[in-house]
């Protein structure tokens, strides 16, 4: 099953006029409104009043290749768009469109050879309108969870009288967004709040390992009990994924490896997904939801190619059944549910032919992408663009154009036809540029979509970290003061050199796990690293050094510590080892680790981590 280079070009400049037709249109016809009305020609205002359609479709004008077009639009963000409007706005919609929106063009603009903001990338216009309209919903997080509202004004906070009652997406859908401008900003509360809110919504899972799908973000309390992946819930598990891809978020790997369990344990039916009781695992929803297929994407991108396969191939015989596929399916009787029979030009399912292919190169994924384009092109396309699909057994059609067609479905379809295009293709270079916290590596093909398909240029996150120049004075320091044989005990006098110290069985062992107070090491002063970070057995078993951050011992040592300390506390406990076996306590056994912060900010903690086990 051929899909040859000059087909797939075909495919992607057919799939390139169909961007134009309905970006022209909405500029032609709908601008400065949020979205396209394309039967009536015309605009509306629907998630904020900010020409919202623009504002997500600004990156696929890049990955698209229009410099000029992505300049023009910059331009005219930057001087007109206002988030000072007394509008009610939904948190979850202003937060993956607009703030991850802002942020991927921001992350974007080396590439749109113009020239760069002062300070760029931790800092320009478009970052500090991302930031500004994240101030504008970070109000919805002051719950007694913080867990969010899912609305707020964008002048006056949360409304009076609004529902604490909000959908599961909508609690845990901001690791990206709000990571991504921690980094860029320097200032954690945004990817504190969006951990914060994360780990309540984790704490409520029920003992099977699932969660319901709508919640009281006051008291933490279930309101909707059935678990699925589909609407209301589908991004919650998109996020534990992507969010401990981007920021090697160990404790988000921990939540996803858990969920991913329950979910083939309970959900997954023969690779359909249905919806479930939350605490007992039976079916009450035996549906399938357009939504959801997002998850086989998901488990592309996680190695599991074998039931993404199966999945898309049970959504694609819908496919091929209707035309399209419905929001709602009823798998048993074979039927759509009445009231649920639209296709509004949705993404989903080209997403995960665009992961699974990028996994697979299987042609055949190509041929069902193709099948998608000649459904849309030939039944939702009108003189002004796109409408949705009202109904998919007949083919009528409804008059609206969500922003997601620009920002997702003609990306995706884009994308899974353009093989070198700079968001995939690692060719092994990347773009290094100067900046105030010095080189920053941009452009090594190390991309990840948000919800709404906006790439984050992950290569860009180190860029702005407070630590980059005294991580670099570090290494300095480093390589300039360490006698490295001595350091890992290469020298013939190295062990006589290093003090040593036997723990008594009785004796108690400080850890880092309790407030009580302890008295703290003398000031390190410019005591050398040798004498500071003395180990008490060869370093070739048991590698110690000190750090300013974790950051700088992953640069050091390519390896996890198995203790890392910057803010020393210490309780009493006792070791659970034989004190003659080893001079050092074994990984995973209570350590004793003190860190010393100091005026001068010298070496203020240490990692470790025991080769032996």
């Amino acid at each position: 099953m051929k899909f040859d280079r000059g087909k797939r070009k075909i495919y992607r400049e057919r799939v390139q006029k169909m961007f134009y037709h309905a970006y022209d249109s909405y500029l032609l016809n709908a601008f400065p409104f949020d979205e396209l009305r394309p039967l009536t020609c015309d605009g509306v205002d629907t998630w904020g009043s900010y020409s919202l359609t623009l504002i997500d479709a600004l990156d696929t004008l890049i990955v698209m290749g229009n410099k000029s077009e992505f300049r023009r639009v910059v331009k005219h963000l930057e001087t007109s768009l206002n988030f000072d409007k007394d509008v009610n706005v939904s948190v979850f919609e202003t937060n993956i469109r607009v703030v991850g929106g802002l942020l991927a063009a921001h992350l974007m603009l080396h590439r749109a050879d113009s020239p760069l903001p002062t300070g760029w990338p931790c800092n320009g216009p478009l970052l500090t309108l991302a930031e500004e309209i994240a101030q504008k919903i970070l109000p919805a997080f002051k719950t007694n969870t913080g867990m969010p509202f899912g609305t707020v004004n964008l002048r006056k906070g949360v409304p009076s009288g609004e529902t604490p009652i909000t959908c599961t997406a909508g609690v845990a859908t901001y690791i990206l967004e709000f990571g991504v401008l921690s980094r860029l900003t320097g200032d954690p509360v945004y990817e504190e709040t969006a951990l914060q809110a994360l780990r309540s919504l984790w704490l409520t899972r029920t003992r099977i390992g699932l969660v319901g799908n709508h919640i009281d973000v006051q008291t933490g309390e279930w309101k909707a009990l059935d678990a699925g992946i589909g609407a209301g819930v589908d991004s919650y598990y998109e996020y534990l994924a992507k969010g401990a891809s981007a920021f090697q978020n160990t404790e988000l790997l921990s939540m996803l490896i858990e969920s991913v369990t329950a979910i083939f344990k309970h959900v997954n039916h023969d690779d359909w997904y249905f919806w479930v009781s939350s605490s007992a695992g039976h079916i009450t929803m035996a549906i399938f939801q357009s939504l959801e297929a997002f998850w086989p994407g998901v488990l592309a991108s996680g190695g599991h190619a074998d039931p993404a396969y199966r999945s898309i191939m049970h959504y694609m015989n819908i496919w091929r059944h209707y035309g399209f596929t419905p929001e709602f399916f009823e798998v048993m009787k074979s039927t759509i549910v009445k009231g649920r029979e639209g296709y509004p030009l949705r993404p989903e399912l080209i997403e995960s032919l665009y992961h699974l292919y990028r996994v697979t190169k299987d042609p055949m994924l190509l041929h069902f992408g193709a099948q998608i384009f000649e459904s849309i092109e030939s039944i939702s396309k009108v003189p002004c663009g796109y409408a949705t699909v009202k109904n998919v057994e007949t083919h009528s059609l409804e008059n609206r154009m969500e922003s997601f067609f620009l920002a997702e479905t003609t990306k995706y379809l884009y994308l899974l036809f353009d093989d070198d295009n700079f968001v995939h293709y690692d060719s092994g270079t990347a773009d290094i540029i100067e900046t105030a916290h010095g080189e920053c590596v941009l452009s090594s093909g190390n991309f990840i979509f948000n919800t709404e398909a906006h790439p984050f240029d992950l290569a860009g996150l180190d860029c702005c970290s407070a630590d980059k120049q005294a991580a670099n004075a570090f290494i300095t320091s480093f390589q300039s003061r360490i006698d490295f044989p001595f350091l890992f005990g290469l020298t013939k006098d190295a062990e006589s050199l290093r003090p040593k110290r036997v723990y008594q069985a009785d004796e108690p062992v400080l850890s880092r796990n309790s407030t009580i107070n302890t008295p703290k090491d003398p000031p390190i002063g410019k005591r050398s690293l040798e004498e500071w970070c003395n180990c008490d057995i060869p370093l070739a078993d048991y590698a110690r050094v000190c750090v300013r951050n974790l950051t700088e011992w992953l640069f050091l040592t390519g390896k996890c510590p198995a203790v890392f300390c910057a803010d020393p506390v210490a309780t009493v406990v006792h070791p659970v080892f034989s004190p003659a076996q080893y001079d050092e306590i074994p990984l995973g056994s209570p350590d004793m680790l003190t860190c010393t912060v100091t005026d001068d900010n010298d070496f203020v903690g240490y990692g470790e981590i025991n080769l032996r086990a």
